[in-house]
């Protein structure tokens, strides 16, 4: 595909400017370049052309499937975007909130923001929830410093937090970045945490636990109230990663099962878009015990009128303003449209999908572990890479059939991992065309290995060295 500066033309132009009405104000001397930009010189319709061209190159979940395990890339309903695109709501200005004079103008906002909070608080168990945060791997540095608050306050010295061998990478980087050290729990034979070997690394010196349950092997964590009971006699608080939230909205609430501090992350659980760098939301809720310690201020009801509060002992400020708003509109709007019982077919249809899957592909793929999975399920491309193919080949193989890869290489526990999260939105044509291609993909293996080293070959970029790409990053004008 030619660049946009191919497509130049010497005098070709898409705007023509009127001749100023108002005297001219010229720049200073100092601030003028010697000779113009260098810019394309282009029509309208070749920009809107080239720009179109150029989306239609990119892969999102409104065009593949996207079964990106642990990332629950799941359609973003149309509904809570035109809901965000209210003027109502678009058009606020941030400091309205701040300043008395307008309060009226916002108390809607106010409203929204409020009620969000209480209806996560409900849906995870929590006393309260505060949407400060602006993506989730914020929302748990913001748990893991309610944690810090907590003990501190308390004059304990606790310094320690327990994080097991299968969890998310931005654990250990929140509880590090809080100023704790991090000990590794390692995994059970079947990916599951087990109490004998929690309590080998539970002492006075834990703050706190951070669990991921389901956890990211795709399993349900067993003995998850036998730990937390006993984290919670030693006076360490649980934290609870809402990565994986989907998988059991609407069945059970991380308060019930012993988590006094977690997060959520809106786009995987509640249908806004994937932040990727952009508009992230990372709530985090928390029980009785961090209520004084929240990040403030809070939107409170006071006499009919939404006002602001700062809890006595908050760990201050996560964000400017209420995190980004118009993400947690959506988020709202995804929960009062599908309510109680809706949520909980959230649940039922990604476990239902991702079994599905592993019941397809179980044969051809090793999976990672014995039994059933929950919301995802991983296999290990290990008796592929004994043929000389390995998790990359398989991902790459996978484009060349119209499907975005599945999660590889993690969970690092799991060798040449194959994770992949299909979540309740896909249709069964849909997963069943995905099934289809790694059947085919392991098919191929067995007859004829090579053929996918190449791959992909029907995509305007072939296989890249994906080391020096990283180290020598290239983004070229398009």
């Amino acid at each position: 595909m030619e660049l946009v500066f191919d497509l130049s033309r010497p005098g070709r132009h898409g705007v023509t400017l009127d001749a100023l009405d108002v005297p001219e104000a010229p720049l200073p001397s100092a601030l003028c370049r010697h000779e113009p930009a260098p810019l394309p010189e282009l029509s309208e319709l070749d920009v809107v052309r080239h720009f179109t061209r150029l989306s239609q190159r990119n892969v999102g979940v409104d065009s593949n499937f996207y079964p990106l395990g642990s990332c629950t890339m799941k359609y973003n309903p149309k509904m809570a975007e035109a809901v965000a695109a209210l003027e109502g709501f678009r058009d606020l200005h941030p400091h309205l909130a701040s300043a008395p004079v307008y309060e009226p103008c916002c108390q809607g906002a106010l409203a929204l923001v409020y009620d969000t909070e209480r209806l996560l608080a409900e849906i995870a168990g929590m006393r309260a929830v505060s949407l400060q945060p602006m993506a989730g791997a914020h929302g748990e540095l913001a748990g893991v410093l309610l944690i810090a608050a907590y003990h501190r306050d308390k004059g304990n010295g606790k310094d320690t937090i327990l994080i097991p061998d299968s969890a998310h990478g931005t654990n250990p980087a929140s509880a590090a970045m809080a100023g704790f050290k991090v000990v590794q729990v390692p995994s059970g034979p079947d990916g599951t945490i087990h109490l004998d070997r929690f309590l080998e690394s539970l002492d006075e010196h834990v703050a706190g636990v951070m669990l991921t349950c389901p956890n990211t092997h795709g399993l349900f964590e067993a003995d998850v109230r036998a730990i937390a009971d006993r984290a919670h006699e030693m006076d360490a608080l649980m934290y609870y990663d809402g990565a994986n939230l989907n998988a059991i909205v609407g069945q059970c609430r991380p308060g019930d099962l012993g988590f006094d501090v977690m997060h959520f992350n809106l786009h995987k659980t509640f249908g806004t878009p994937h932040g990727m760098g952009g508009p992230g939301s990372g709530p985090v809720g928390v029980g009785e015990k961090l209520l004084p310690f929240l990040p403030g201020p809070r939107v409170v009801l006071d006499n009919d009128i939404f006002t602001f509060e700062t809890p006595p002992k908050s760990i201050g400020k996560m964000a400017p303003f209420f995190g980004n708003f118009l993400i947690a509109v959506r988020a709202y709007a995804y929960i009062r449209c599908l309510g109680g019982e809706g949520l909980k077919a959230v649940s039922e249809g990604a476990v239902l999908n991702a079994n599905y899957v592993w019941a397809r592909l179980r044969k051809a793929y090793q999976p990672a572990f014995d039994g059933r999975f929950m919301h995802e399920c991983v296999f290990t491309g290990a008796p592929q890479a004994e043929r000389g193919v390995h998790a990359l080949d398989i991902a790459k193989g996978l484009i060349d059939r119209g499907s975005h890869p599945p999660t590889i290489y993690f969970p690092l526990t799991v060798k040449e991992s194959l994770m992949i999260e299909p979540t309740e939105t896909e249709s069964k044509e849909a997963m069943d065309a995905f099934c289809d291609a790694m059947l085919e993909i392991a098919a191929l293996v067995e007859s004829d290995p090579d053929a996918l080293h190449a791959a992909p070959v029907t995509t305007p970029v072939g296989r890249l060295d994906e080391v020096r790409a990283a180290r020598e990053l290239n983004c070229a004008c398009v």
